[in-house]
């Protein structure tokens, strides 16, 4: 061999050794393997360049960068020819030029997440049975929970009244307090807002790189207007706007007829959906996603009544005290107490033999700002008493004399009311609109 060739490769082998000795521990490495048979090549007879793998007389140790190349074996049985083979170590390489996670076309996938998602709480201010949270919660990386304070909701009407009075404006902001305190405890936050949700959601996305926004559907005419503007908006920005239904006993894709079709009266309404299975609860999470990395969202207070243009001093009754406490924890208090009453009252009367009916001017469950808010959901209510019938004896009076079947009668009133509402919603179903009458029938 050339006396130059031979000193060349003296240096590269000189080099090669050195640069074995200076792997970093923590990068990721390929090992190189090289198999020689019998050939007329003379340079391996080299002394120095056999110093090269005097340790490892057949692999080097190369630091790569390579994502899909762990292991690299050379060999040439014949002198003319060279065979690579890889394979795929089983420590996963940590690249640097990784990027945020893409979202694959199976959706079944692990790997399907979204990058990151706004869910938008609403009439829905509660962690259990809130299929919205949970499904964000399965579907993304990451979560940002957001409420908005829309200012069109406070202030005088046209009429001179006020939109939001100071007792039902201090039981939200009680209620937003207590999410974001379950919010809080499962690893996650609630970021909070005053401004119109169109704008607000459209900058949280931008600002988080968010796929979508998950949110309750609503069925009064100016929410339905606001979920078309954020709609729109949405679209121009390519986020996909992801809507549920949790407000009502009966699941709307449930109903045995479509929702244009809805019976006109609540007798015929009644007779139709009294037999329909009503979906399980859903449980809440233990651990909620984390908040996106991405972006400096500032958390944000919760605002007081004169945050929102509401004259404090009358928020409380006249005896000085507050009349309710908002939020999810009272609500599900307030559940339990109700159907312990339920359970004392049915007992009592299996034992007197008497008339045991729930029903009377005096009796309720008196959960319904609750519900309104969406601190509890309807489902949560009924699945509760059934759980607190089922334990007791069946009273002497029969089945109609359970709190059950009162619930059951009250909840499906507003479920009809709520439909009825979605129904006519839209400007086109006003002007062709024939009257709702909830007299016929009315009797459960």
């Amino acid at each position: 061999m050339d006396s130059n060739a031979v000193e060349i490769l003296n240096t590269e082998a000189n080099s090669a050794e050195e640069e074995v000795a200076i792997i970093p521990s923590f990068l990721p490495i390929a090992s190189l393997s090289l198999s020689f048979f019998p050939s007329s090549t003379q340079f391996l007879i080299n002394p120095r360049f056999s110093r090269l793998f005097s340790r490892h007389p057949n692999k080097v140790k190369i630091p790569t960068q390579a994502s899909s190349l762990t292991h690299l074996s050379l060999s040439s049985p014949p002198p003319s020819r060279i065979s690579f083979k890889s394979t795929i170590s089983a420590t996963p390489l940590q690249s640097p030029l990784s990027i945020a996670p893409r979202r694959p076309v199976d959706p079944s996938s692990a790997a399907a997440l979204r990058r990151a998602a706004v869910v938008w709480f609403r009439n829905d201010l509660r962690v259990h049975d809130n299929e919205c949270l949970n499904s964000a919660n399965d579907e993304c990386v990451s979560v940002l929970p957001v409420y908005c304070f829309d200012p069109r909701d406070y202030g005088k009407s046209s009429s001179g009244f006020d939109k939001t009075g100071p007792f039902r404006a201090q039981f939200l902001i009680e209620s937003v307090s207590e999410l974001r305190k379950n919010l809080q405890a499962r690893g996650s936050n609630l970021v909070v807002r005053v401004g119109k949700p169109e704008s607000v959601l459209v900058e949280l996305a931008k600002e988080i790189g968010a796929d979508a926004i998950y949110a309750h559907r609503e069925v009064s005419h100016d929410e339905v207007k606001a979920e078309g503007k954020i709609e729109t908006a949405m679209k121009e920005e390519g986020v996909e706007v992801k809507y549920f239904w949790g407000s009502t006993l009966y699941h709307l894709d449930d109903l045995p007829f479509e929702i244009q079709d809805l019976p006109s009266n609540y007798g015929a309404f009644k007779d139709r959906v009294q037999k329909l299975e009503i979906r399980k609860t859903i449980a809440a999470l233990d651990q909620l996603k984390s908040l996106p990395s991405r972006g400096d969202v500032q958390l944000g207070d919760i605002p007081s009544l004169l945050d929102l243009g509401i004259n404090p001093s009358a928020r409380t009754s006249q005896e000085g005290k507050q009349t309710m406490i908002g939020g999810e924890t009272e609500a599900l208090n307030k559940l339990k107490s109700f159907a312990a009453d339920c359970k004392a009252r049915l007992t009592k009367g299996n034992q007197k033999g008497g008339n045991n009916s729930v029903f009377g001017a005096n009796f309720s469950c008196k959960i319904s700002p609750w519900l309104a808010m969406g601190s509890i959901s309807p489902r949560s209510m009924f699945d509760e008493l059934k759980k607190t019938i089922s334990a007791s004896s069946t009273p002497r009076n029969g089945p109609g004399d359970t709190g059950l079947n009162w619930l059951m009668y009250e909840l499906l009133w507003r479920d009809f009311f709520r439909f009825i509402t979605k129904k006519y919603s839209s400007a086109k179903t006003q002007l062709e609109a024939g009257p709702a009458t909830a007299c016929t029938g009315a009797l459960a």
